[in-house]
């Protein structure tokens, strides 16, 4: 999940960064409203969280700004500010939620977590089904035979792309780009958030979903005995 973090105070910025990427997260920050407004007008973001006392613009015009362009990228509004008239007022002006200062970097998650799930799912699918494995794009829970998959968000990201490419191959590089866009850590992470997503849908579980095909990419699906030779599932370093 790419997230943009708008915030001109450093040590929290740092404490963010430290966080999310260690679970799984691809986080920008920006110290000051123009600079947001042009990264969340660039780029792609599947959040912002945006502080509402920033120099130069704050967040409140930012946010209005990024409306008014047309962009309706999910916002958390991040304040230390908590009275009402001003939680009425950034709702009013297009954010989707608040969240006041100081605040548990677990409950930031989960609401980041249930804004761009609810930005995904769309009207008439809100799951995506492969066998007995099932993942809700509203909630984002994971499940297969009934039982619940602790999975972290680069994981629920790669199991998204792969079931809804379900039974076709992803390449490598979607999958890099769904999780980074063009920047992409050095060293094979792909590789690791793999093998760990296949550790919580696979290991339990006699039927073997996810398949390597060598150099080429990925795929999520129940496959016949003949074809599960092919896909050199345990030959991780080949891919």
């Amino acid at each position: 999940m790419r997230v943009l973090v708008v915030e001109d105070n450093r040590n929290l910025v740092a404490n963010l960064f430290e966080y999310f990427e260690g679970r799984g997260y691809t986080l920008d920050a920006a110290p000051d409203g123009p600079t947001g407004l042009h990264l969340a007008l660039s780029q792609d973001y599947d959040a912002i969280v945006l502080d509402w006392m920033l120099p130069r613009m704050d967040g409140r015009e930012l946010l209005t700004r990024l409306r008014d362009a047309g962009r309706q990228v999910p916002v958390l509004m991040l304040t230390s500010r908590t009275e009402l008239d001003d939680k009425v007022g950034s709702f009013r002006g297009g954010a989707d939620d608040y969240l006041t200062k100081p605040f548990d970097l677990p409950e930031l998650e989960v609401r980041i977590e249930a804004l761009a799930a609810r930005a995904r799912g769309g009207p008439g699918r809100r799951a995506l089904q492969v066998a007995d494995l099932r993942l809700d794009l509203t909630t984002l829970e994971a499940t297969r035979g009934g039982r619940s998959l602790h999975l972290y968000p680069a994981g629920r990201k790669l199991l998204e792309m792969l079931m809804q490419a379900s039974p076709a191959a992803v390449p490598r590089e979607r999958l890099e780009r769904g999780l980074w866009g063009d920047s992409p850590p050095d060293g094979d992470m792909l590789r690791s958030h793999v093998y760990e997503l296949r550790r919580a849908v696979d290991g339990p579980f006699a039927t073997k979903l996810i398949h390597t095909l060598p150099r080429m990419g990925y795929r999520l699906a129940v496959l016949e005995a003949s074809d599960t030779a092919d896909t050199a599932d345990a030959a991780e370093d080949e891919c």
